[in-house]
């Protein structure tokens, strides 16, 4: 098209909705210097979304696009856009993978996630909108063939349902009769699904994540099944439980498992593996805060009245329940799924407002460590975007890991994999 003369051109729109306007070959016509493309679909919209290097507008980077395309068009030897990214150390998969919580963490060392899946509808929307719609699974797992579904890979990344073992998931279940750990129909038995997972494509690493209590769910038998399946599927298993509190300011405790193929490292290679060190100090609520919040979020009279009640209830009693309200200098509880019901456990006070209130969707975005640095690497300059309702919001947040202590979980992954390719390379010599 650029060989031929403005005159051969005619603007032409198409569609019913602003933002694209075409050109067609017309005699007669006039080519302006701005195109608009109408009617671009939402799967091109979100890889545009996911591929886009950080600091890049959105012109800048479709505009390498045609640059590629026409240089290749014209020599055959296409010359690909600039990046910014790290240059890509390993792979991973995402299994389980909720938002993104081991995408973020996992990229940020480097990482390739050549695969997701996650079957609930609503965290689908969210980390298809935050990462892209590549190689993404929504629907149940077990149904795959592994073998040939999913990707070669050097890290499997899972955290599997924790409410089948969490101590509220434990609870409620037992008070409705019904089952729970591994005897849970629906979540309690896809541990089991990973292990098949590892049989078909033998990854050098796996990274597990779950609730503390696993540890002590059923007497510790359920931990003793899964560290069993591990060794016998002929991983040797790092585990400790890591407060989040180090990097975020909520005291989150869950359990990492990390475990090393025994045929793919040495056993120095897998021995070197260390948890990271948990930071001196972690940040405060008030770096969190918003200055403004949306009234919308203070408790309603009705409910802070209940609240209290409710607490006092139990302190009568001796019980420790109730609400958390907390200030700029304190740590809050655990962000849990249920946060949408009434935000008791964490309640912030609001100087001048009449009731405490709850987080607001950036504040509860930032408490679980997706924060603005991370957002920006993935082109979302204003911050992760929220796609779905607050209460979903609240139950994805409630439900994650946090993306900084998978990130410093990982470096010390990539430092295991670092060994064993300085070996393979010194071998290959």
């Amino acid at each position: 098209l650029a060989e031929l003369p403005p005159t051969h051109f005619r603007r032409a729109a198409f569609g019913h909705n602003p933002g694209i306007s075409c050109y067609q070959l017309f005699p007669g016509g006039a080519v302006e210097k701005d195109i608009l493309i109408r009617r671009v679909g939402d799967p091109d919209l979100a890889w545009i979304t996911a591929a886009r290097p950080p600091g890049w507008s959105q012109e800048k980077f479709v505009k390498s696009l045609l640059s590629e395309a026409r240089v290749k068009a014209t020599s055959g030897n296409p010359r690909k856009p600039r990046s910014r990214r790290k240059p890509i150390v390993f792979s991973f998969v995402d299994l389980f993978a909720g938002i993104g919580g081991f995408h973020i963490g996992m990229a940020a060392n480097g990482g390739e996630c050549l695969f997701t899946s996650e079957w609930d509808k609503w965290a689908s929307m969210t980390y298809q909108a935050w990462f892209g719609a590549h190689n993404f699974h929504s629907d149940d797992i077990r149904e795959l063939d592994f073998k040939n579904a999913i990707p070669d890979h050097d890290v499997l990344c899972a955290g599997f349902p924790c409410q089948p073992f969490s101590i509220a998931g434990v609870s409620k279940k037992n008070s409705l009769g019904r089952a729970h750990g591994f005897d849970d129909d629906r979540q309690g038995n896809l541990f089991f699904a990973i292990c098949e997972i590892v049989e078909a494509k033998r990854p050098a690493v796996l990274l597990l994540e779950n609730v503390k209590n696993l540890r002590s769910h059923d007497g510790g038998n359920t931990y003793r099944v899964i560290q069993e399946h591990i060794d016998e599927l002929g991983y040797e298993m790092h585990a400790q439980i890591i407060d989040a509190q180090a990097w975020v300011p909520q005291h989150r405790e869950r359990i990492f498992m990390v475990c090393f193929d025994r045929s793919a490292f040495t056993p120095e290679e897998i021995s070197s593996f260390r948890f990271p060190s948990s930071p001196a100090r972690g940040p405060h609520l008030g770096a969190i805060l918003e200055e403004e919040p949306d009234p919308k979020y203070m408790l309603t009279d009705g409910l802070w009245t209940y609240l209290q009640s409710y607490a006092e209830k139990h302190r009568a009693k001796g019980n420790g329940f109730g609400f958390g309200l907390v200030g700029p200098d304190d740590v809050t509880r655990t962000m849990s799924a249920r946060y949408y019901k009434d935000g008791s456990e964490i309640l912030i006070r609001q100087p001048s407002w009449r009731n405490p209130r709850r987080l607001t969707i950036p504040e509860a975005s930032r408490l679980m460590g997706f924060s603005q640095t991370y957002a920006k690497r993935f082109g979302h300059k204003d911050g992760f975007p929220q796609v779905v309702s607050d209460t979903q919001a609240y139950k994805q947040f409630g439900n994650s890991v946090s993306p900084p202590v998978v990130e410093a979980i990982g470096r010390s992954i990539v430092k295991v994999l670092n060994l064993r390719s300085k070996r393979q390379s010194e071998a290959s010599i």
